[in-house]
């Protein structure tokens, strides 16, 4: 790493480049250094691919555990420097936010090319060589994933279970994932809407997950409607209510104040008892308009004044206060009411549906269950675990599973999972380079070889030889046998869609773009300049120039 921070010029004069004590890495040494460390990256997350990765553990500076074998999370928790290996990170962020799976195997395929173009390197090939043959590869690719994708019925729910358990089988979650898979695809399928073109769309934010320490993951469950992290206001109050009429209020149930300062002069006792009953008559007029509206549940986004929790309360209405604005819109979504601003607004056809809403003690804490809506269009998922470390991996692992399910609900099309689609992209591109000319023929080569590192990794996580996988996989995939993979949990190679191991395609073109790119990026990089935090001020003489160029600021 080189520390000159001047240049001389050719009269002799000794210029001030970079701040003193900046660092500089120029050539072939930047290259080298930025692939090490890339693949070092990749290198960590490897041993996490497939249902029989490893998990890691992450102990971050305040001493919190993480473990988790999602990709996603690993890159984020651990404290990455390398500038390389940030953009790694940002790899695994970028399909992670785009399509919620294929985290471990992007950041594992941009390793594998970066290694094959550090070989290519050492032959003397130009970077913008390679770079070129890889983005023509993967273009290649993106259309041959066209031509061999399955097409499916967006709604079809036994594919949908499928994609969510493959999901799920690499994750703490795969014992029970035909339950969850099950849960995960009828949550989707309730909020899922059709465009007016007759295609699907999904809005996450419909779908609701909570999470609690308690009972077992097999109690994890389904809730067609809301679940509130508020308890009922008043204890006097129903803590249940079966056949729910909701009002959903986004003001106070409060006597307002005036925006400017007042001043009541009373001079007796009656006055003073005057004044309190009129403000208490209006909070009870507030309440007989609720009651007047049919609606025996109340849910405030903001507070609600003490005499009118005794009113409400008398007249038997359930009544939740300082709700979230986001939970807000959930709850008009799930029981079919419309939110009023004022009470003067509200009228029947304003009031919300729900079979039961029940203020329920959870652990330690009481939530409100708004549940049992006919059609909603909001849910919630409720995740249960025995401990806050499972129930966190239990939410990622939920995460990508809707992510997957959702990407074919959108793109319905799929391919066959285990490592079948790398290995037959890989062939198949393979027999293509063989038309380009030149060097980046060499790469286009390279980038078919790197495909193969994924089912390569599944091999040898695994316990199986990758070499007999990998020379296994390239005899069924030359013989046309487009979806044989790596069977992790049997006994080496199978035809995937026989296994039911299905992915969607718009994983694996996220995947090989992103892989793409980040490695492009990488490689065209041939001079690293790491600035000093702090360093001396500009040296006498100045830029270099006669008496420090009198003039410059």
């Amino acid at each position: 790493m080189s520390e000159s921070s001047f240049v001389t010029t050719s009269g002799g004069q000794q210029v001030l480049i970079l701040r003193e004590g900046s660092k500089q890495s120029r050539g072939k040494k930047a290259q080298t250094n930025n692939i090490a460390a890339a693949k070092l990256i990749a290198e960590l997350v490897k041993s996490s691919l497939g249902p029989r990765g490893m998990d890691k553990m992450l102990v971050d500076s305040m001493g919190d555990v993480t473990i988790t074998n999602d990709g996603a999370t690993m890159l984020k928790e651990i404290d990455v420097q390398h500038p390389a290996g940030k953009m790694m990170v940002e790899i695994a962020k970028a399909v992670d936010g785009e399509v919620g799976d294929g985290t471990t195997s992007s950041v594992v395929l941009a390793g594998a090319l970066l290694a094959n173009a550090e070989k290519l390197l050492e032959q003397g090939v130009h970077p913008m060589l390679i770079v070129n043959g890889y983005r023509k590869a993967a273009h290649q690719a993106q259309k041959i994933l066209d031509e061999i994708a399955i097409g499916v019925e967006a709604q079809d729910k036994a594919t949908l279970t499928k994609i969510a358990r493959t999901s799920m089988a690499s994750k703490i979650v795969s014992n029970d994932s035909a339950e969850l898979a099950a849960l995960v695809v009828d949550a989707l399928l309730q909020v899922v809407e059709k465009t007016a073109e007759d295609k699907h769309v999904v809005d996450l934010d419909n779908l609701k997950v909570e999470k609690k320490v308690g009972a077992s993951l097999r109690d994890t469950s389904l809730i067609r409607g809301i679940i509130l992290d508020k308890e009922v206001a008043h204890s006097g109050m129903p803590k249940r209510v079966e056949k729910a009429k909701i009002a959903l209020v986004s003001s106070a149930l409060e006597v307002e104040k005036t925006e400017f300062d007042a001043k009541i002069n009373i001079s007796n006792p009656a006055q003073m008892q005057q004044f309190i009953d009129e403000e208490t008559k209006m909070l009870k007029g507030m309440v007989d308009k609720i009651a007047a509206s049919g609606a025996n549940v109340l849910i405030c986004q903001k507070g609600i004044d003490d005499m009118a929790q005794h009113y409400l309360a008398k007249a038997g209405i359930l009544a939740v206060r300082r709700v979230k604005e986001s939970d807000m819109v959930k709850l008009a979504k799930a029981t079919g009411g419309r939110i009023v601003n004022g009470l003067e607004s509200l009228t029947k056809s304003d009031i919300g549906q729900a079979g039961l809403v029940e203020e329920r003690k959870i652990e330690d804490d009481k939530w409100t269950f708004v549940e049992g809506c006919k059609n909603p269009k909001a849910v919630t998922i409720f995740i249960r675990g025995g401990s806050k470390r499972a129930i966190d991996e239990v939410e990622r692992s939920m995460h990508d599973a809707i992510m997957v399910v959702k990407d074919v609900l959108e793109n319905p099309a799929i391919v066959g999972g285990g490592g079948a689609v790398e290995e037959e992209l890989s062939y198949r591109l393979m027999k293509w380079s063989s038309r380009l000319e030149g060097r980046e023929q060499l790469a286009a080569m390279k980038f078919a070889e790197a495909l193969e590192a994924i089912p390569q990794a599944l091999a040898a996580n695994a316990g199986f030889d990758p070499i007999d996988i990998q020379v296994g996989l390239r005899e069924k995939h030359s013989a046309g046998k487009t979806w044989f993979g790596v069977d992790v949990l049997g006994n080496g190679i199978r035809d995937m869609l026989e296994k039911d191991v299905i992915e969607p395609v718009g994983v694996k073109e996220q995947i090989i773009k992103s892989a793409t790119e980040a490695t492009c990026m990488i490689l065209r990089i041939d001079d690293v300049i790491a600035s000093s935090k702090k360093g001396p001020s500009m040296p006498p003489g100045g830029m270099g120039g006669p008496g420090g160029m009198e003039g410059m600021d």
